[in-house]
């Protein structure tokens, strides 16, 4: 079987994959299945495939197999892929921020890089005919704060509104700033609710983030239930509120904290309509 496997050319490999509803594969896989080929000579069939736009290396050691459909790209939608590539680097992971906000229904600023959440060690971005992924990693995936959302493949990790809510607002210098953040959130604002507000968020949650939200979902996108629910959640969890600048980088002397959340108001947020 094994002599059978190996009279099948790289090329007609790689369709069968894809015929069967494979869009990707492990260079190890390959090995296994062209085992009396040198390696030389796979590395050279997989040069040739690529340079003909069948395949494209995303990871040392994962190929993505390129569908007729996606020809043109070059390169497989990142839901589409994520999910095994993720498990092939035996990573949890989520779809974080703006892309994560889109699938709740904010899809008002289009991002021109995918960000995906993931633990340590740090993993460097990947940048694939002109997709560019971001990886951001955080000390612990909060299973229990995901969703997950159906692909042609099978299923991705995405952040709750609650969760992606509070990303944008902690990691908003990843997005371009508090602008944005409070933009998208302002959209993301109708798929948030009251009972959002709990102590899994909380656990995850840096306070001083739920400090931001708050303050942007009662002052600058006009959400007082939200707002309310939130502050009463935290007082009931007894988070401790000190006080904290509005943008986490610029001055704070001279700027009024005179609110509820004990933001010191340093930046003045203007959302793009």
């Amino acid at each position: 079987m094994v002599n059978a496997k190996n009279h099948i050319s790289l090329g007609k490999w790689v369709e069968e994959q894809l015929a069967q509803g494979r869009y990707a594969f492990a260079l190890a896989t390959l090995r296994k299945h062209f085992a009396q080929q040198t390696e030389t000579a796979i590395k050279h069939s997989l040069i040739r495939l690529a340079q003909k736009g069948k395949v494209i290396s995303v990871h040392k050691g994962y190929y993505l197999i390129i569908p007729p459909q996606y020809a043109i790209k070059g390169i497989l939608p990142p839901p589409v892929f994520l999910d095994a590539l993720m498990r092939f680097l035996g990573r949890p992971y989520y779809i974080g921020l703006l892309n994560a906000a889109a699938y709740h229904g904010a899809s008002h600023q289009q991002p021109q890089e995918y960000f995906v959440m993931t633990n340590f060690p740090v993993l460097r971005p990947n940048l694939k005919k002109g997709l560019k992924i971001n990886y951001i990693s955080i000390k612990q995936i909060p299973e229990n704060l995901l969703e997950q959302r159906k692909t042609e493949t099978g299923y991705v990790n995405v952040s709750s509104p609650a969760l992606t809510a509070t990303d944008l607002v902690q990691f908003e210098k990843r997005i371009g700033g508090l602008n944005r953040a409070a933009t998208v959130l302002n959209e993301l604002a109708e798929a948030l609710h009251p009972a959002d507000f709990d102590k899994p968020l909380f656990d995850h949650a840096p306070v001083t983030a739920l400090q931001r939200l708050g303050y942007l979902l009662e002052f600058v996108c006009d959400q007082p239930d939200l707002a309310d629910a939130l502050y009463a959640a935290m007082e009931k969890h007894d988070l401790p509120l000190f006080r904290i600048p509005l943008k986490a980088s610029g001055a704070v002397k001279g700027f009024s904290s005179e609110n509820r959340w004990k933001v010191i108001v340093n930046v003045e947020i203007e959302i793009d309509e």
